[in-house]
């Protein structure tokens, strides 16, 4: 799945704007600290909020457009679906969640 993410370390701390081809494995390498670099420097961990995209140019242009929005825009953006700032990775696995077709990521060895 294309898709734009933000990642967060928690309700209204440290926001990261990201692009991927692979949603459920980019978020699994930051939710593990796999990535070095801003995330993992900053523990910015949970996945609060995505938007899919057909194709991974949309995708990047999304991004691109997110990442100059002032720091509130991003915050409203994420509060008008995700309220609490919850972490939507786990959602994934579950039978009505919105990539539940999709297998589990086995963990990195």
């Amino acid at each position: 799945m294309n898709a734009v993410y933000m990642m967060a370390s928690r309700k209204h701390g440290t926001i990261y704007v990201g692009v991927t081809s692979e949603l459920l494995q980019r978020a699994h390498q930051h939710r593990e600290g796999l990535i070095d670099g801003f995330t993992k420097r900053y523990g910015v961990r949970r996945l609060v909020w995505f938007e899919p995209h057909d194709s991974i140019v949309e995708a990047i242009q999304r991004e691109k457009s997110l990442k100059k929005y002032r720091r509130e825009w991003k915050i409203n953006l994420i509060e008008r679906d995700n309220p609490q700032w919850d972490d939507l990775f786990p959602q994934f696995f579950r039978e009505e969640g919105p990539l539940a077709h999709l297998q589990p990521i086995e963990p990195a060895r």
